[in-house]
């Protein structure tokens, strides 16, 4: 059985739906943050050194997101966005 066969095998558990649908937007925040990370062309310790930290706060930062274990502050994202040149942008969206 590969990946997309036991994702889709889990997500029958309507449980297992509910928890993996409520990390969405970790997933995408994360997502959109190695996205950038890759664009710009630097590493976890590069962008450590922009951020004023060191190589594991980002790697840390990074996992926290994935696991959603750990939420990041406001202040943590800015910086990370600022080390990449970016903004960072929230908003809120009605739901349908």
């Amino acid at each position: 059985m590969n990946h997309s066969e036991l994702k889709e095998k889990a997500l029958e558990n309507g449980k297992v739906r509910d928890a993996y649908e409520a990390l969405e937007p970790e997933f995408s925040l994360l997502h959109e943050i190695l996205r950038a990370r890759q664009n710009a062309g630097l590493s976890q310790a590069e962008i450590a050194e922009r951020m004023g930290t060191k190589a594991p706060a980002v790697t840390r930062l990074e996992s926290s997101l994935s696991s959603g274990k750990h939420s990041p502050s406001l202040s943590t994202l800015k910086k990370y966005a600022d080390a990449l040149d970016c903004h960072l942008e929230i908003k809120l969206v009605a739901n349908s």
